[in-house]
């Protein structure tokens, strides 16, 4: 993950409480293994691979069980930027 961006399965929980599983009930039905899990719990970054076999297990596309967020460095980066660009043309 670059340092500007990170990444959140809170939609991947919220879908696990809508089907009623526990984390581990996932880990079982997918054959995920628990390090993956504990990556997973931890917001860090999973193999596609493992995003692909969650979404196929639940039908569904891999932006109903993640997202990306933009870090607040990035946003001061890219604030700077765009008041450099509104400097530039005055």
């Amino acid at each position: 993950m670059t340092d500007d961006m990170t990444v959140s399965y809170n939609k991947l929980w919220k879908l696990l409480v809508d089907y009623k599983m526990s984390p581990a009930d996932l880990r079982r039905a997918i054959g995920m293994g628990s390090n993956t899990l504990g990556k997973l719990r931890k917001d860090k970054v999973v193999a596609l691979e493992v995003l692909m076999k969650i979404c196929s297990y639940f039908d569904c596309n891999v932006g109903d069980i993640m997202d990306f967020i933009k870090t607040e460095k990035a946003e001061s980066e890219h604030s700077e930027t765009d008041a450099d660009k509104q400097r530039a043309k005055e």
